[in-house]
C-alpha cells in the first residue's frame, strides 16, 4: 500500500466540512512565508489561483492541498497532518476558517524508511 503524504485530524475535518457547506468547493495552499505566513490557508476553489510551481501533496476531505515548491523541499521527507486550533486574533488571515474562530495548523513527522520507500509521489 502506498504511503500518503497528507492526513487530517477529526477536528480539522469537521471544520472543513462546515466550510464546504457554506462556501462550496475548497482548496488549500501552504506558502513559503511572507504575507500569509507558513500556515495552511483555505480558500474557495473559485477564488484562488494555484501557482504552477506549487506541489500537490494530496487531498483532505475532497479538497486539493498544495505547497510552495521551496517549502516542499523542507517537508519532502515528512508526513503532514492538518489540524485546527482555536484562534482568538480574528482578521489576521485570509483563510476561511478564521471567521469561525479557528486556524488550520500543520503538524509533521519524518517518514520511516519503509514509509518513504512506499511514497505514492516522491
Amino acid at each position: 500500500m502506498a504511503t500518503q503524504r497528507l492526513a487530517v485530524t477529526k477536528d480539522a475535518a469537521l471544520v472543513i466540512e462546515k466550510l464546504k457547506e457554506e462556501h462550496g468547493p475548497l482548496v488549500f495552499n501552504q506558502s513559503g512565508g511572507c504575507c500569509d505566513g507558513t500556515a495552511p490557508m483555505c480558500y474557495e476553489k473559485s477564488d484562488f489561483y494555484v501557482p504552477s510551481r506549487n506541489v500537490k501533496l494530496g487531498e483532505i476531505c475532497g479538497c486539493e492541498f498544495f505547497m510552495d515548491k521551496d517549502q516542499f523541499e523542507y517537508f519532502k521527507h515528512s508526513h503532514i497532518t492538518i489540524d485546527v486550533k482555536k484562534e482568538t486574533a480574528f482578521g489576521n488571515s485570509f483563510s476561511l476558517e478564521i471567521d469561525m474562530g479557528y486556524q488550520f495548523i500543520t503538524k509533521s513527522r519524518i517518514f520511516t524508511d519503509e514509509e518513504y520507500a512506499n511514497l505514492e509521489i516522491k
